[in-house]
């Protein structure tokens, strides 16, 4: 589950005595990046979220034992989803338009199931199509401007309370919502008793969630929370403690919040070099069979010149292969306990399940890289690298390239290497011990050696003689391979998450799973050297 903060809201007035209890404005702005409670970076595209099916729920907090209302009207547009809601006539709904009048609350979250969402190469999660499952009011937005409610219509009708004895109550009727054309607007009135002077609040000792928020937040805030942890450790003193005066941490430490700083430390980077270069295609529509078909040449169609009038032209009959691609089904799986999902704070769910899913974007990548070294062509060239010679490197390249353009009248655009071949390009030197590919941003080094660039830090932007490099940690180490990208395909169908409850020992199963196929549309535009 995401719960994406979004932005803040104005109030506005209710009209007549008619009690309104709406807000309305933007859920979830669109092509704009955020950062999801757990510290994910999310975008939604447009159209992710539904308009029909079962109507969101309005929460407090994203706290399910807290609901307040209903969204009851939900609009797509090309910026972002619109919604309007209804705030139930209970005494939390009461609650949360008299924190909406006084500024306490003035934000929303949606909380999300994403249902089909990918990686970018910067990590962040695109997410295209949603299950929404709740609309929460939050004190904190994540977006900003760019998503706020434009309308509150917040009046409580209150009726004067009536004791009456072994008689049923009956509910009053709530009034329809008036016209927004036609009511004048007023300021919106909550009518509250008069409050008795009370002796200042005192706060209970902080969760360690809302110790890390108030962290998080900084400022005076952050002050305020902590001053309530303070005050809160000084109200429990015994008689002793109060006489001696310095109250030091080691004499309470059953007070002390331990805050967790999530989210957890990435120490993989889930990208896919390999397919970002080449794309990712889509699948015949359907999954009805395992395999299909892919046509390509074998013999093409001829023309020559004709000897004399009225005599034979060229003439050779086409031949199309009819090549079957095979569907791999990738998938992983885990088992949480109910205790995991509910105790965890960062949530272990959505951590976990990320992970899942980087996993099997590890994997799809694996697959196209093994395709790319299993289907290459030999070029007979080798590269025997050789500290201040970068001769037999050059010969190598251009011996692939010519081999490509000789059988195809194509040129190569990509050269996909392993990480110990990338090390290698990068530290060749020329003959007066120059950098044969300049490194980005080098001074003096600009255009002394004008065959491509190197930068240490983006393996990716490598681009030796004009090729775009791909270094990937699944080629096996040595590997070099000279391609023209277009030759190489790799399909993919995403099929997301499955889950199912295990009620026999309070678990729920997560699976992710998708289809991928790989196919080298003509070896001989894929040229492999060997590095010695």
């Amino acid at each position: 589950m995401i719960k994406l903060i979004s932005g803040d809201f104005t109030l506005d007035a209710a009209a007549g005595d008619t009690p309104r209890r709406t807000i309305s404005g933007t859920a979830v702005p669109y092509n704009v990046p955020a950062v999801v409670s757990d510290g994910t970076a999310v975008i939604f595209k447009p159209g992710s979220l539904p308009v029909e099916g079962k109507a969101p729920r309005l929460f407090m907090y994203h706290d399910a034992s807290q609901p307040v209302g209903i969204v009851t009207e939900r609009v797509d547009t090309d910026q972002g989803m619109l919604f309007s809601a209804k705030i139930s006539a209970t005494t939390l709904g009461n609650d949360a338009l008299v924190m909406a009048q006084d500024g306490t609350i003035d934000q929303v979250s949606v909380g999300v199931n994403p249902v089909k969402f990918s990686y970018d190469e910067e990590g962040t999660m695109v997410i295209e199509a949603a299950d929404w499952m709740e609309l929460s009011l939050v004190p904190i937005g994540a977006f900003g401007d760019a998503a706020n409610i434009t309308k509150v219509a917040a009046s409580i009708h209150q009726e004067p309370e009536e004791v009456v004895l072994n008689e049923e109550v009956t509910p009053v009727e709530e009034k329809q919502e008036m016209s927004e054309v036609t009511a004048p607007a007023v300021e919106a009135t909550i009518p509250t008793a008069p409050i008795p002077a009370q002796p200042k609040r005192k706060f209970d000792l902080p969760t360690p969630g809302e110790y890390l928020a108030a962290m998080a937040i900084g400022g005076t805030t952050f002050e305020n929370v902590s001053a309530a942890a303070r005050e809160f450790a000084k109200s429990k003193q015994s008689a002793l403690q109060a006489a001696a005066g310095d109250v030091l941490t080691t004499d309470t430490p059953g007070l002390l919040p331990v805050p967790v700083l999530g989210p957890v430390f990435e120490d993989l980077n889930y990208i896919r070099p390999v397919v970002a270069a080449v794309g990712a295609r889509a699948m015949p529509s359907g999954n009805q069979s395992k395999t299909w078909i892919r046509p390509t040449w074998t013999t093409h169609t001829s023309v020559g010149a004709q000897s004399t009038e009225l005599s034979g032209v060229s003439a050779t009959t086409p031949v199309i292969a009819s090549n079957v691609i095979t569907k791999t089904t990738l998938a992983g799986q885990v088992t949480l306990s109910v205790q995991d999902i509910d105790f965890t704070d960062p949530g272990a769910l959505n951590i976990i399940i990320n992970d899942l899913v980087g996993q099997y974007m590890l994997q799809s990548d694996n697959v196209a890289a093994d395709a790319i070294t299993a289907g290459a062509t030999a070029s007979g060239a080798t590269w025997t690298v050789t500290a201040n010679d970068p001769s037999t490197l050059i010969s190598a390249i251009y011996t692939s390239a010519y081999n490509i353009l000789l059988n195809t009248n194509f040129l190569p655009d990509h050269i996909f290497v392993a990480p110990g071949v990338w090390q290698a390009l990068g530290a060749q030197l020329d003959a007066d011990k120059r950098p044969v590919f300049p490194y980005v941003g080098a001074s003096g080094l600009m255009g002394v050696n004008a065959m491509g660039s190197a930068n240490v830090t983006v393996a990716n932007t490598f681009n030796p003689f004009g090729l775009n490099l791909v270094a990937d940690r699944n080629f096996a180490a040595g590997t070099m391979v000279v391609a023209r990208g277009r030759a190489i395909e790799f399909y993919e169908a995403v099929q997301g998450i499955r889950t199912v409850d295990v009620p026999s020992t309070l678990g729920k199963t997560y699976s992710y799973y998708g289809y991928v196929s790989t196919f080298i549309a003509d070896s001989t535009q894929v040229q492999s050297i060997i590095v010695s």
